[in-house]
């Protein structure tokens, strides 16, 4: 993959009609467009086929699903009827919730004849560091030993890959003996951008430098003056970490 097949723009806008400019001015300069809680929430999940019928080739839908796994099954079946290239379960709702979206997920692509969505584990989000993960969620692991056992968790209930932030990359790789496993990092910001409320980050060449196979940037692009020419710049910088 080139340099641009792997920045995923986050389309965290209000509404659709803003999606969807944007997906017209970024399409052939990014490879993926991420529909989250924000933009869905406002516009409900047919914006995926405003999206797709804008040029997006290829539509994360960010749903970050997370309940008992009956419940997520069934809300895996109608993701993959959307037809997103891959979908968010929240990793921390266990292992039979991940297996379930897993098994729902495949079961309906097959007897529907369907692309099955590419199923990505969150593990810690990037705004979470490690005061908050001991003294509010009391977890007795740090970020990175937690991470690594969530995602070997992913592992085995059958998801493709994690989200991880890119301090926990090495340690994806490093738990998970599969170079097919994906690891989907955002917290990713250019140097000198502004962190925001993201608690663990890195640059984009650096990401790439420790095994990252897609970064999530969502403000350095959508906020700069030129949108077009900050992705184009992310992705030089990642064709170079690459060569």
């Amino acid at each position: 993959m080139s340099g641009k097949d792997r920045i995923i723009v986050a389309l965290d806008v209000e509404s659709g009609d803003c999606a969807v400019e944007l997906v017209q001015q970024l399409k052939g300069h990014v490879g993926v467009f991420k529909a989250g809680l924000e933009l869905v929430t406002a516009e409900g999940t047919q914006i995926l086929k405003r999206l797709r019928d804008a040029g997006a080739e290829r539509i994360f839908y960010d749903g970050k699903l997370h309940d008992i796994p009956n419940t997520v099954a069934g809300a895996m079946r109608s993701v993959t009827r959307l037809g997103a290239w891959c979908v968010t379960v929240h990793a921390t709702g266990g292992y039979a919730q991940l297996a379930a979206a897993v098994k729902a997920a495949c079961e309906t692509a097959d007897n529907e004849h369907l692309s099955r969505p590419k199923i990505l584990a969150v593990t810690v989000l990037t705004s979470i560091g490690a005061e908050a993960l001991a003294n509010e969620m009391k977890v007795g692991l740090s970020v990175s030993e937690y991470v690594a056992e969530l995602a070997k968790m992913a592992q085995k209930a059958g998801c493709d890959g994690v989200i991880a932030s890119p301090h926990e990359i090495e340690v994806v790789r490093q738990a998970v003996n599969d170079p097919n496993f994906l690891i989907i990092t955002p917290g990713v910001r250019p140097a000198g951008a502004d962190k925001g409320d993201q608690a663990r980050v890195m640059t984009p060449s650096e990401a790439i430098q420790r095994g990252a196979n897609y970064l999530v940037i969502g403000r350095p692009i959508l906020a700069a003056a030129d949108p077009v020419a900050a992705a184009n710049t992310i992705a030089e910088e990642i064709s170079q970490a690459l060569a």
